[in-house]
């Protein structure tokens, strides 16, 4: 086991939309690339486990983004803008997920025009009918299929596994990362602008679900979806309406950090009571 500070919010960032397959079982359990973890809060500590736990300090602290120092970035945020004093407040200790690209690449393909619950059962079903058994805690828990597993699956297949329309596009794009002309490693050193006009290219890859991949897998903070919670806050808290107005005030006043500060305004107007 392993055991580490209680120095983030665990439940905001599980459960503030990054991630689709998780469930809260006596605790948090997650199935990551290669592994299924448990986390435990545990007053100042949170306990972990895993069915694998080599190097598993090491893969937490990437998953969970913990060697970032998010405080030096909020406070370049409201250095900004201190009308964002509430959304940092109520997000504090949120932490980006550092999720896998290829899962990440299918996962918000599906989540086009769709509801959580439904992503969910997507992956879900592509990970049992497809993805790798393990066993944890005397429960089978399905890894996310690898894209050769993948790339041998019919429209047909993937239209089994409740995708609806989009079938056909991730029929598509997973030959496309098969056969190389999509590359994900490549989207490491592309500048943003580069990176989403790279993604974009391909069918049933728009703006916001390219802007996803690069924020939640590739942890490029300069780039982010603008949903309808998004735009309530921008309406409601600065007048101002329009996915490229949006884009354009934020991307100005935030600079590299316009994402999370993106994300900190969806978790406050999502989640605030």
């Amino acid at each position: 086991m392993l055991k580490i500070k209680n120095n983030f919010d665990l439940e905001k960032t599980i459960t503030c939309g990054q991630i689709f397959r998780y469930k809260i079982d006596d605790g948090f359990i997650i199935i990551l690339k290669d592994r299924v973890i448990k986390l435990v809060l545990d007053n100042d500590y949170i306990n972990i486990t895993s069915n694998n736990e080599d190097n598993l300090k090491d893969v937490i602290e990437d998953y969970f983004d913990l060697n970032r120092n998010y405080e030096e970035i909020e406070k370049f945020i409201l250095d900004k803008d201190k009308k964002l004093t509430d959304a940092i407040i109520f997000s504090k200790g949120l932490k980006m997920i550092h999720q896998d690209p290829f899962e990440t690449l299918i996962s918000y393909i599906i989540s086009q025009n769709n509801r959580v619950p439904s992503i969910a059962n997507s992956l879900n079903l592509i990970s049992k009918n497809y993805g790798e058994k393990v066993m944890f805690e005397d429960k089978e828990y399905y890894l996310f299929p690898s894209v050769e597993k993948l790339s041998k699956l019919s429209i047909d297949d993937f239209k089994a596994c409740k995708v609806g329309f989009r079938d056909k596009y991730l029929y598509e794009i997973v030959n496309n990362v098969k056969n190389n002309k999509l590359d994900l490693n490549l989207i490491y050193n592309m500048n943003s602008e580069d990176a989403l006009k790279y993604l974009m290219n391909f069918k049933g890859i728009g703006m916001k679900v390219a802007s996803c991949i690069l924020l939640f897998a590739y942890q490029k903070f300069d780039v982010y979806p603008v949903d309808t919670w998004v735009k309530k806050f921008m309406k409601d808290d600065y007048n101002i309406e329009g996915e490229k107005n949006i884009r354009k005030f934020t991307f100005d006043k935030y600079k590299e950090y316009s994402g999370l500060a993106i994300q900190y305004m969806f978790n406050y107007k999502r989640n605030k009571k």
